[in-house]
């Protein structure tokens, strides 16, 4: 009887998982050792549960550090590596891609057609050139405007699969109640909360066949809203690719989010007036060169604050969305933006910086006079806290979707930050869910 092929699966708790559900899980043939784990702090030295990884792995599969990828390969004798995670530059991908070639091992990337999941709904999926263009921005717009048709959108988001994943098998939210029924991260409440504002149900998971299954009963629509820049779990209808003005370039640069330019149908280019014709034109010309048959929008995202008065001429210190500023390669956000916009003095925080946001500038040294909304862990959330309260400003800007003074103690007032599309030129939202109906009509439309 020959070998099972020996596997492992490199990811950053999202991809990897729904790769294995999809591929692996119930596959004789295959045998998975090891997953490993990078981006995100704190999920390695963990395991895949028995419940989630099935009959065939009666001890779960242990969850290891990327770096420990080369000493795994030949302890477990692992014949093949998949790569089954986002936000890469090629330069990232091809020392991966080298590291496993070198041990002997084959190197592999699962596509669309295998880890896309089929409804029988619309489904309107919005993804990136790469993290911090705007996707959620886009997809909040998009909600707004099927529920304007009297039309339920179910929103899923992609996995965050931290902590207790048994827990997050499938998740549900309905109400902000809800939110209290798991164990959620900043990172995931940062994707969900502004939906529960919107009153419309957003899911996500470790198993997405029950993701899409229940999300089909709660909506008319199912919009896919991707995480970093990652191609969809489920096979969309209509593909929109988000581009970020200020950062021309990544439109080709990127993995996978050169994928989602190339398979898209319509492209929307945020952040136009702050990036300025020019980088608009060359994001325009990049995007077409790579996929000619590209709709493109062109928008600007609004960014407003809560009290404006409490902001102008204050030291500030902003807190940003973690996964912009971090793996994502953008030096600030929105609260930065917010700061400047209302005449604030921004304060850096970085001297005041302990535990893991300290970690996070000595990692990410793009990062500018920020603060990374990190809190996947209790002792990540405490950090988070103190170096905030050490921070010697007058006012702290909120810039993560997250309801973060309700996580952690804030020993300053504080200011929320609001960010709404609004299309210039090309494909409104209207435009768009017209185009989605018209490719799948609805008998209720």
């Amino acid at each position: 009887m020959a070998r099972k092929k020996r596997v492992i699966i490199m990811g950053a708790g999202g991809r990897d998982f729904h790769v294995f559900n999809m591929l692996f899980r119930n596959n004789p043939d295959y045998e998975v050792v090891a997953f490993t784990a990078t981006q995100i702090p704190g999920i390695e030295w963990s395991r895949y549960p028995p419940s989630l990884a099935g009959p065939l792995y009666p001890d779960g599969i242990p969850i290891y550090p990327e770096e420990w990828l080369p000493k795994l390969v030949k302890d477990f004798d692992v014949d093949e590596v998949i790569l089954a995670y986002s936000d890469l530059t090629y330069e990232e991908v091809g020392h991966k891609l080298s590291m496993v070639l070198a041990t002997g091992a084959d190197f592999r990337i699962v596509g669309p057609r295998d880890t896309m999941i089929p409804s029988f709904r619309p489904v309107l999926a919005v993804t990136a050139v790469k993290t911090g263009a705007g996707k959620s921005t886009v997809s909040r717009a998009l909600v707004r405007e099927i529920k304007s048709r009297n039309l339920v959108p179910a929103v899923v988001r992609h996995p965050m699969a931290y902590g207790d994943l048994e827990a997050k098998n499938l998740i549900v939210i309905k109400s902000r109640e809800d939110i209290t029924k798991y164990p959620l991260t900043i990172e995931e409440r940062e994707e969900y909360e502004p939906y529960i504002e919107l009153g419309v149900p957003v899911l996500a998971g470790v198993d997405y066949g029950l993701v899409v299954r229940e999300a089909e009963k709660l909506g008319d629509i199912v919009l896919w809203d991707g995480g970093n820049n990652d191609w969809p779990f489920i096979k969309p209808d209509l593909w929109i690719v988000v581009a970020d003005a200020l950062r021309p370039g990544l439109e080709a640069s990127a993995f996978p989010g050169e994928v989602n330019v190339r398979a898209a149908d319509i492209a929307i280019i945020t952040k136009a007036s702050e990036a300025g014709p020019e980088n608009v034109k060359k994001v325009k010309e990049n995007l077409l060169k790579l996929n000619p048959r590209l709709e493109i929008a062109v928008a600007d995202l609004e960014v407003t604050v809560t009290n404006p008065e409490q902001v102008k001429g204050k030291k500030v210190v902003v807190v940003e969305d973690s996964p912009t500023v971090t793996h994502g390669g953008a030096p600030y956000a929105a609260g930065y933006v917010a700061a400047k916009k209302y005449g604030a003095e921004i304060v850096d925080p970085k001297p005041y910086a302990v535990g893991v946001i300290k970690e996070m500038y000595e990692t990410y040294k793009h990062m500018g006079p920020v603060v990374p909304s990190t809190g996947y862990t209790e002792k990540q959330l405490r950090d988070l806290e103190e170096t905030l309260r050490r921070v010697p400003a007058d006012v702290i800007i909120i810039a993560s979707p997250a309801r973060i003074e309700n996580m952690i103690k804030l020993d300053k007032p504080y200011v929320r930050v609001n960010y709404e599309l609004k299309v210039l030129e090309g494909p409104t939202p209207k435009d768009i869910v017209d185009k989605l109906l018209e490719k799948h009509p609805l008998p209720s439309h």
